[in-house]
């Protein structure tokens, strides 16, 4: 018998999903576009392929992402949000502004290198 686990609040409810090192980074560069694991890890740079697999693994299980593969040699697989997925997109891009308002000048953007600390 499957029992559904019971949560003190739904910030918890929420956190037991998309919590973990990676899955919002993951969960925001998927909102723009369908992305190869490849892709994703040059996004993350941080992240390990051990890592970025398992995190991949558990927003599909959850159905927030699905995952197509094909049958190409060599292999060649892609990850979108699943609809389910979208409905985070709010709580992700609420994320991004804030992150963009408070810590704006710590954020490196794509091709740059590390944050300017001259004020």
């Amino acid at each position: 018998m499957d029992e559904k686990k019971v949560f003190n609040c739904p910030v918890e409810a929420t956190l037991s999903i998309i919590g973990g090192k990676y899955k919002c980074v993951i969960l925001y560069h998927l909102s723009h576009e369908v992305l190869r694991f490849s892709q994703l890890q040059r996004m993350i740079p941080n992240v390990t392929a051990k890592m970025l697999s398992q995190q991949l693994h558990d927003l599909e299980n959850f159905g927030l992402i699905h995952k197509t593969i094909y049958p190409v040699v060599p292999p060649k697989t892609e990850y979108r949000l699943t609809d389910f997925g979208k409905t985070l997109s709010p709580i992700v891009t609420a994320m991004c502004d804030w992150g963009n308002e408070y810590m704006g000048d710590r954020i490196l953007h794509r091709g740059e290198g590390h944050p300017s600390h001259e004020e």
